[in-house]
This record gives structure tokens, C-alpha cells and sequence, in this order.
């Protein structure tokens, strides 16, 4: 890892630039995942009483107008050189926390469906512009090389923290951690976007070195390009068939009871470890490997996962004394392993299709399109599932079929790709040497 080197020379700016990326990518997931994803039902269940399908309908609402304010930022990021300028990257960044910061300290009062939908446009707003700002970070920040572990690092925290605290899923409980968290965070940020430090000039060029992705070399990727929409697509089927399965799974109390909703902590902290590993894992196989083989670890690890679930309802049904008082906890632990693996390959992907002058589109369009407009859909698919009173069995036996589909036929398609490059190369001339893999688009240095 580069980091090492860095701190063998003393190059503490750059060594911090990493402990800083990772905080605000871990704590700005930590938020979507507990305080938007989670807190944002029972807010809108328990305390300002709506229907649990009006709900889903505002977070398909917040996921769509999230995507639309990602795509537009990030794209005015490129257009004026914001993108390639540190500075103005971390006074966007403070903004939005000051304004998540507000939302977060009055969420627990609201009451009103208005209120209630209000709030909703300005999160979904705040939280488009963070993302392409966070995402363009990495290249002032983060080497190339480093970046799958950097990833890594940043999901581990991000997962590990949102399992073991806080075990109650309500709206206060998330204000309460989220408050707290965000004070030191305006400091750290106030300083670093409203003062003239040091750090920053010591780091505002590193995106000359550390802003060509891997896999924008030696040419670099367009938005159009088949090398951008082909992993674009495969991240949108990931996170369909991760948020298509999990959102029955945590509408279904003996499934969700058991495991992140369990009384006993032990259980939270063992899902948490697992995130942490398989974070770890997925860090070295993405920094290692060509991207597509870490997708198919996802789309075969998501189809292991939802038939593992499927065959217990099965066998709980055709013989009910094999069952026992709680699901197997070894479901939730492959279902941890499997975010982690695609959380991971998330947060490296996007920086690594993109340059300098690129990078605000691209991530924009990577997290929103993948992230936030396959949530929309997810959902609506989910309430059209419920509504037609499709069976809790038969629901993850589709998201089990979605995933081995996506798994086989990625997997063909790699096949074809290596059967037609011999086509084309002819018979290999022993004096040649081994023929190398050319999919880490050079080197990552």
C-alpha cells in the first residue's frame, strides 16, 4: 500500500487525507443506511401515522430526487472545475452537513404528512449533492493503487458501527447518535472548508497524481462507453436484488427478530464482524482481481444467501418439528458477507472509471442510477408484490432466481469474451510467453 510508504517518508498530509476519506464516506453511508433508510419508516409509521405503502411511495419519491440532484450537481462539478478544486469540494461538503444536520436534529418532531414530505425533498437534495462530492474526494485523497482497501476500510466502519449501534431502529435513537456524531464532523470541516490550513495546500494537487482511475488507462472511459454502462448495469442488478430481498426479509418478524432486530447484542456484534471480513476479502480480491469476477462473488453469494432462506421455509413448512424456535443465524451472516462484498466494490468502482474532470458525473450517475433509481424500483416492485399477496416464500425464490440468473449469465458472457479474444489471437506462440489479463487497465499506481 502506498500509505505505508507515506508513513516510512512522514508525508503526514497525505496520511491523514486517508483517515479523513475514510470517516466521511463510512459516516456518510452510516447515515443513509440507519438515520434515511431505516429511521425515515418509523418517522413516518409510528409518529406521523401513514399507511407503511404511502412510506415506501416517499422513499421511492426520496431515492428518485436524490438521483436527479446527484446526476445535476455532479455534472455542474465537471462543467465549472469543481471536481479537480479541494476547496470548493469541502465547502459543498460543509454545506450539506450543516443542512443535515438541522433535518436530523427536528426529524423527531415532525407529526405532519407535510412536514413529513418536506423533509423528504431536502434530504433527498442534501444527501444528491453529497454523494458526487464525497465520491470526487478520492482523487485528492486516495492513490489508485490503495483505493480497493481504502474501500474496504470505509465499509467495514460504516456496517460495523450501524449493527452494533444503536440496536433500537427508532427515528429518536438514530437523531440522538447522529446529533452527537455531526458536531465534531461541523468543526473538522467548518475549519478545513472556511480556513486557509495547511493541509489543504499540501493536498489540493494530489489529483494530478492520484486522479486517473484504474481503469481509465490508458484511455480514459466515457459516460456512453460500453466499459462504463456494463459495470453500471451489474451494480444496478446488485443493489435490485439486495433491496428487492431485504425489504421482505425486514417486514417479516421471525426473519428480521432473529438477527439485526435481535435483543441480544452478541448477535449484533457477530453480523458486524462479519462485515468487517468480508469487507477485508473484498478489498484485497477488487485490488487484485478484474472487477467483474468481484461481481460475480456478489450475484452468487446473493443467490446462496435467498436459497439458504428459501430451503429453511421449505423444510419449516413440509416438517415443522425440524424447525426451530428462531431461523438459523448463518442467513443474516451471508447476507452481511454479500453487502460488504458489493458496498466495497461500490465505493472503489466509480472513482476508478473516472479522471479528474470526469469524476462528478460519473460517480453521480453510478451511485444514483445503481444506488437510488434500483431502490425506486425495487420497492415499487416490492408493494406490487404485496398487494398481490405473493408469498413470503415465493418472494425470495424470484430474488434467488434474479441473482443465479445475473450470476450465470455474467459468467457466460465472460466466457464468450475469452472464447472470441482467442478466436481473434490465433494459436499462441509458446516463445511468446503466458498472455496476461489486460482488465486492470494498467498500472495502479
Amino acid at each position: 500500500m502506498k500509505l505505508f510508504e507515506y508513513v516510512r517518508r512522514g508525508a503526514w498530509p497525505e496520511v491523514v487525507g486517508y483517515g479523513l476519506f475514510v470517516t466521511l464516506l463510512a459516516a456518510g453511508y452510516y447515515y443513509n443506511i440507519t438515520f434515511v433508510q431505516l429511521g425515515l419508516l418509523d418517522l413516518g409509521t409510528r409518529l406521523v401515522g401513514l399507511p407503511a405503502t404511502t412510506v415506501s411511495a416517499w422513499m421511492g419519491a426520496l431515492a428518485l430526487t436524490t438521483f436527479a440532484a446527484a446526476v445535476a450537481f455532479g455534472v455542474l462539478m465537471d462543467r465549472r472545475g469543481w471536481s479537480t478544486d479541494l476547496r470548493a469540494k469541502l465547502r459543498a461538503l460543509f454545506a450539506v452537513l450543516c443542512v443535515q444536520f438541522v433535518l436530523t436534529l427536528v426529524a423527531p418532531g415532525i407529526r405532519d404528512p407535510a412536514a413529513f414530505g418536506a423533509w423528504v425533498v431536502a434530504a433527498s437534495v442534501s444527501m444528491g449533492v453529497g454523494f458526487p462530492v464525497t465520491f470526487s474526494l478520492t482523487v485528492d485523497f486516495v492513490p489508485v493503487r490503495d483505493r480497493g482497501y481504502v474501500a474496504a476500510a470505509a465499509t467495514a466502519v460504516a456496517y460495523f458501527a450501524g449493527n452494533v449501534y444503536p440496536l433500537d431502529w427508532s427515528i429518536g435513537a438514530f437523531s440522538r447518535v447522529m446529533t452527537v456524531a455531526m458536531v465534531p464532523g461541523l468543526v473538522v470541516l467548518g475549519a478545513l472548508a472556511l480556513r486557509d490550513l495547511g493541509f489543504v495546500d499540501a493536498v489540493a494537487d494530489n489529483h494530478r497524481e492520484f486522479g486517473v482511475g484504474r481503469f481509465c488507462r490508458p484511455d480514459a472511459v466515457r459516460l456512453r462507453s460500453f466499459a462504463f454502462l456494463a459495470p453500471l448495469g451489474l451494480m444496478f442488478g446488485v443493489f435490485f436484488v439486495d433491496s428487492l430481498g431485504f425489504l421482505r426479509i425486514v417486514e417479516t418478524p421471525a426473519l428480521i427478530g432473529s438477527s439485526w432486530q435481535s435483543p441480544a447484542f452478541s448477535v449484533h456484534l457477530l453480523i458486524g464482524v462479519v462485515h468487517v471480513i468480508g469487507a477485508v476479502v473484498a478489498g484485497v480480491l477488487y485490488t487484485n482481481f478484474d472487477r467483474n469476477w468481484l461481481f460475480m462473488w456478489v450475484f452468487g453469494l446473493f443467490a446462496l444467501t435467498h436459497l439458504l432462506y428459501t430451503f429453511d421455509l421449505r423444510l419449516a413448512a413440509a416438517v415443522p418439528g425440524l424447525a426451530g424456535d428462531a431461523p438459523p443465524l448463518v442467513n443474516p451472516l451471508f447476507y452481511a458477507l454479500t453487502v460488504s462484498f458489493y458496498t466495497t466494490l461500490n465505493f472503489a468502482l466509480w472513482p476508478d472509471l473516472s479522471t479528474p474532470a470526469t469524476i462528478g458525473t460519473h460517480s453521480a450517475v453510478g451511485v444514483g442510477f445503481a444506488g437510488f433509481l434500483s431502490t425506486f424500483l425495487s420497492t415499487a416492485v416490492a408493494l406490487y408484490f404485496e398487494h398481490a399477496e405473493v408469498t413470503l416464500i415465493s418472494h425470495l425464490s424470484l430474488v434467488n432466481a434474479l441473482a443465479l440468473l445475473l450470476f450465470t449469465g455474467l459468467g457466460l458472457s465472460l466466457y464468450g469474451r475469452q472464447v472470441y479474444r482467442h478466436s481473434r489471437a490465433g494459436p499462441a506462440d509458446p516463445a511468446d510467453g503466458p498472455v496476461g489479463d489486460d482488465a486492470s487497465g494498467g498500472d495502479p499506481s
